[in-house]
């Protein structure tokens, strides 16, 4: 029986796109599809009613009126699996033909390339194999981020590996590899190209961090920048450098989409996403630029000027200690500890009524509420020069 694979044109999904390759051969049809361009494909594929091919879904979830006729279809008789593992599909799974896990096992995250491994090797589809163990661990620790905790720079890799080439010469690279190989890894050349696609990186990121503007989105306080590339990168960096921020959100103008990237757990993107009609996972997640997203994201904060960087060369104005602020409007704040172990804010010498019983929790208040960053010495030992002229 023909076999058709419809997939996501990410890492995940290219690999579900490999595996099918390496399990059925010349005998699967495999395309790649954007969240918003399944749908039409599907809906082709449906209204022939051709109950000889066996469709395969992965790492994507259709809408609602898809979801019925394959419903229909499944019924009448036609073979049909739907494999996914983001939460917005999991009512999938009221379906014989869904297959949705967020989760494979407590505590590890699934991938589509994982779930689609496991029931390929459970129905004796093909027999799982140390190479096809390491690259399938590959991309589901890079897809779910589990690579940056686990320090696994080769998940981020693959994924680098995809982006510099088309689909079909990484598809064909790592379906010979699986084929060839017991074990799984970069040839040589790949590693130097590699090596300077992280300096390419590493400079496209220094750049953007002297865009990132700050706005709110109800009670979420969020990064804004304008990318067209290394999203994830970017995301996570901006994250790990301004964690008083919920999440990044990053427009592509030129694709009319955003990407939502977090490194926190309190904060759930593929919700903020789904209130334009897009979805993904809790940390990494995206929808198109509807008309209320520009409004939002780009209407909004057209005005705001970019967040500043915290000098990280000072040697007095020091984190976690009597710390000085200022912001775009040249407000100044003065972060200290008073007698009671409480710290206090001044604003241009002026004590709020704000308190707080930590040292991170009156940096987070004062970076949400007024955009500030730590300022050089010299801003600190003048702002404290000042504050004894005006006691005395």
């Amino acid at each position: 029986m023909q076999k058709i694979l419809l997939s996501h044109n990410d890492l995940d999904g290219v690999s579900c796109g490999i595996l099918a390759k390496f399990a059925f051969k010349e005998d699967v049809e495999v395309h790649y599809h954007s969240v918003n361009s399944l749908d039409y494909h599907v809906e082709q594929l449906l209204d022939q009613q051709d109950l000889d091919k066996e469709v395969y879904i992965t790492d994507l979830s259709v809408n609602k009126e898809n979801e019925a006729k394959l419903e229909k279809f499944s019924k009448n008789g036609g073979q049909i699996r739907l494999i996914d593992h983001h939460k917005t599909a999991l009512h999938c799974n009221q379906y014989e033909w869904g297959i949705v896990k967020v989760e494979e096992k407590e505590g590890k995250l699934a991938s589509a390339t994982s779930l689609l491994y496991s029931y390929l090797v459970e129905n004796n589809i093909i027999s799982s194999r140390p190479i096809l163990d390491e690259y399938v661990e590959l991309v589901r620790q890079y897809d779910t981020w589990e690579w940056e905790k686990n320090e696994n720079i080769q998940a981020k890799r693959l994924n680098d590996l995809l982006y510099m080439q088309s689909i079909e010469e990484f598809e064909a690279s790592m379906l010979d590899r699986l084929l060839t190989f017991d074990h799984f890894s970069f040839s040589e050349f790949e590693g130097k190209i590699l090596d300077i696609e992280e300096k390419k990186t590493e400079r496209y990121i220094r750049r953007k961090k002297r865009e990132l503007v700050q706005s709110f989105l109800g009670d979420v306080c969020i990064g804004i920048v304008h990318a067209e590339s290394y999203h994830s990168d970017l995301g996570n960096e901006l994250g790990k450098e301004h964690p008083h921020l919920d999440c990044i959100s990053i427009l592509n103008m030129g694709n009319k989409k955003i990407s939502f990237r977090t490194i926190h757990d309190h904060t759930d993107v593929s919700e903020i996403a789904s209130r334009y009609g897009g979805g993904g996972h809790a940390k990494a997640a995206g929808c198109s630029l509807t008309i209320d997203a520009y409004k939002e994201f780009i209407e909004k904060p057209f005005s705001i000027k970019p967040l500043r960087t915290d000098f990280i060369h000072n040697k007095m104005n020091l984190k976690n200690h009597c710390s000085h602020f200022e912001n775009a409007e040249k407000d100044q704040f003065l972060l200290y500890k008073n007698k009671e172990d409480i710290w206090n804010i001044e604003k241009n010498h002026k004590l709020l009524s704000n308190q707080f019983s930590s040292y991170e929790e009156a940096e987070r208040f004062v970076k949400r509420t007024y955009s500030v960053h730590l300022s050089k010495d010299e801003k600190l030992v003048q702002y404290l020069l000042d504050s004894y002229e005006r006691s005395k």
